[in-house]
């Protein structure tokens, strides 16, 4: 099932959908960008796939405890 929605953007942002994404693939394109965002199970599934690649969660922590280090000093 679909519905129609109204939005409003500003030119700019019309201009560059209708040149980059196309004349009636804009919805499309909206739709396929937002659903992730709003189904929150699928949120749920990508935060755990995160936390689950060790490597990611490594280069992580270093990351954090790098800037740690940076307040201490600052």
């Amino acid at each position: 099932m679909t519905r129609k929605l109204t939005i409003t953007v500003e030119d700019d942002v019309y201009e560059a959908l209708y040149s980059q994404i196309g004349p009636g693939r804009i919805s499309r394109f909206l739709n396929d960008l937002a659903k992730p965002l709003v189904n929150e199970a699928a949120l749920v599934a990508s935060y755990a796939a995160m936390a689950a690649d060790e490597e990611r969660e490594a280069e992580a922590y270093e990351w954090i405890e790098g800037l740690i280090g940076d307040v201490a000093h600052g």
